[in-house]
């Protein structure tokens, strides 16, 4: 879980690399934040020794995939990059998001 989520991660940056300068502090700053939240939530919960304190750090890491999910649609609806060029993020937030759902049940 913890690879999935630092490819996810790479993959938001090099996605982040491609909007324009005047999204640096709006949606740059957004989907760089989230990405980084999924990876240390599963880590911090991987940390944990209770299950409901585990669950709650992968519910909000889970949140964070659902977060920058939909910052990416923005990001296509205003056309800064084309859905084409985003296959490879959207398989990995599906396989972040699927891998937290069966951690979290």
């Amino acid at each position: 879980m913890y690879k999935a989520a630092h490819e996810m991660l790479l993959e938001c940056y090099i996605i982040t690399r491609e909007l324009p300068p005047e999204e640096k502090f709006v949606l740059v700053s957004q989907i760089r934040r989230a990405s980084l939240s999924v990876k240390l939530n599963i880590a911090e919960g991987a940390s944990r020794k209770s299950t409901a304190e585990r669950k709650r750090f992968y519910e909000v890491a889970r949140s964070s995939v659902v977060e920058i999910d939909s910052a990416v649609e923005a990001v296509v609806d205003i056309k800064y990059v084309a859905l084409d060029n985003l296959q490879n993020l959207g398989i990995l937030l599906n396989r972040c998001f699927s891998m937290l759902c069966n951690m979290i049940s």
